[in-house]
């Protein structure tokens, strides 16, 4: 039978490397899962989900002209769920002032003037505390 990309067929591991598994397939075809590809989280060592003689599925990822054949274990399994949980907010943030009733008087743009004097202070700080720690590095 022969290989086609997005077949899921099964294998044995027949040797692991530290970047991948090699994968003993039914028609007497070796290939290959990268060490991505073997599941949905990180794997740092392949040793702790995959052993020699493993039965696996694996997803056809791709044939070439050479005969190399990429696998994938995690795309013929199917996706762990995610559940997403809600942020939790304990109120407003202490430090910045909400009943600041100056700016409900000031018109946009004087509202913008003052956000760029504050930003442009800020960023003159930021610049002098970067240069006195890199030290003064301008050429005599």
């Amino acid at each position: 039978m022969a290989l086609e990309i997005g077949q899921i067929v099964e294998g044995k591991v027949s040797g692991i490397t530290n970047f991948g598994a090699f994968i003993d397939l039914a028609d007497g075809q070796t290939g290959l899962v990268h060490i991505s590809e073997v599941a949905h989280n990180y794997v740092k060592d392949i040793n702790e989900h995959l052993a020699l003689n493993q039965e696996v599925k694996v997803k056809v990822l791709s044939l070439d002209e050479k005969g190399k054949v990429s696998l994938s274990i995690k795309k013929a399994q199917e996706a762990p769920r995610r559940t997403r949980t809600a942020p939790v907010f304990s109120g407003k943030p202490a430090e910045i002032d909400w009943s600041n009733n100056e700016q409900k008087d000031m018109s946009f743009e004087d509202m913008m003037a003052n956000f760029k004097q504050s930003s442009d202070a800020r960023m003159l700080d930021l610049k002098r505390s970067v240069e006195s720690k890199r030290g003064n590095r301008r050429s005599k």
